[in-house]
């Protein structure tokens, strides 16, 4: 069973793993692999995150 806890560590993990991405692209460049990598992981978080809400039937607020 997902807790609100559950979801809220998840939206924390998103937004650290934005700010990295954000200083990665600004010093290496955007198609820099590091920042690529950055941004691939940051999109499997985010779609794990909305399966989560609608699955769950949990309001992202």
């Amino acid at each position: 069973m997902t807790t609100w806890l559950e979801t809220i560590n998840l939206r924390n993990q998103i937004s650290q793993l934005r700010s990295e991405m954000i200083m990665v692209g600004q010093k290496k460049g955007l198609s820099h692999p590091e920042t690529i990598e950055c941004s691939q992981e940051l999109d499997k978080l985010i779609i794990k995150f909305e399966r989560l809400i609608l699955n769950k039937g949990l309001e992202a607020s």
